[in-house]
């Protein structure tokens, strides 16, 4: 099964600007006075919403069908469940290896955005912090990469719900930096290159899946796109919701993604 260069290079781009979105986190944490907890708890809970909807209406359904039309329905069903949770375990062992102390599950304020000086443990933290969201963003950019060669109607809402949980990743990254160094350009300068994780997961997956790629295969890589995008809803997206203090906020945006979702699919 060929990929057209458009359909290459829209997948890449869409990726690029989901992984670049991490520069408007920096940029919140440098020129916003104060942080926007309702609008952070809705918007995090939209982006689970959307991730959610989609991983269970969409994108399992979808490899479901496609792989039992070569399988057979138990063989088909035993697939996609595996799939399934190779995704879970993929992006569940990432977390594992990353110290609990440098895992970029922590909510940054803007309100603690201060100038620091040159202590190199706290330097050493900032960057090491800087690298694990990296890291984390590399199989998310492989998911993003595999949902746009599905298509835009496939591709937009993966994309928006990753790049809005980008954001705050881009204040985890900026505030600490900023507080060991004490210089703006360096700590955007390090948001925006963890976030470039993303296409680099993209250019992998271009590199190394795309010459294998078939029907079965892109059934089975939107099943273990449903499961890294399940784990991130419920690991990372959720809590983080829950921890700017604002639960109603939280569950209007996870009810607002899934609605979105669910009437953009019933009307594209």
């Amino acid at each position: 099964m060929d990929v057209s260069l458009s359909d290459l290079l829209l997948a890449l781009g869409l990726t690029l600007v989901a992984g670049l979105s991490t520069g408007i986190g920096s940029l919140m944490a440098f020129y916003s006075g104060r942080t926007d907890k309702k609008f952070l708890s809705w918007s995090l809970g939209l982006s689970a919403g959307v991730m959610v909807y989609i991983s269970f209406m969409e994108l399992l359904p979808e490899s479901l069908s496609d792989i039992q039309a070569t399988y057979g329905g138990k063989w088909g069903e035993i697939i996609v469940l595996a799939s399934f949770f190779a995704g879970v375990a993929l992006i569940a062992l990432i977390d594992w290896l990353i110290p609990e102390d440098e895992n970029p599950h922590e909510v940054m304020m803007v309100e603690s955005m201060r100038a620091g000086g040159n202590d190199p443990r706290l330097q050493r933290t900032a960057f090491m912090l800087a690298l694990a969201i990296g890291i984390h963003n590399f199989p998310e950019g492989i998911a993003t990469f595999v949902a746009g060669l599905e298509g835009l109607s496939m591709a937009l809402p993966v994309v928006i719900a990753i790049a809005i949980h980008n954001i705050p990743e881009g204040i985890a990254v900026s505030v600490p930096i900023y507080h060991a160094v004490g210089d703006r350009k360096k700590a955007f300068k390090y948001s925006l290159l963890s976030g470039l994780a993303e296409p680099v997961g993209a250019i992998f997956a271009a590199l190394f899946i795309l010459p294998f790629w078939s029907p079965v295969m892109s059934a089975v890589l939107m099943s273990v796109v449903a499961g890294i995008m399940v784990y991130i809803s419920f690991d990372e997206l959720l809590p983080g919701s829950e921890r700017f203090g604002h639960h109603h906020m939280a569950m209007i945006g996870v009810i607002s993604g899934m609605v979105v979702m669910a009437l953009s699919l019933l009307l594209f």
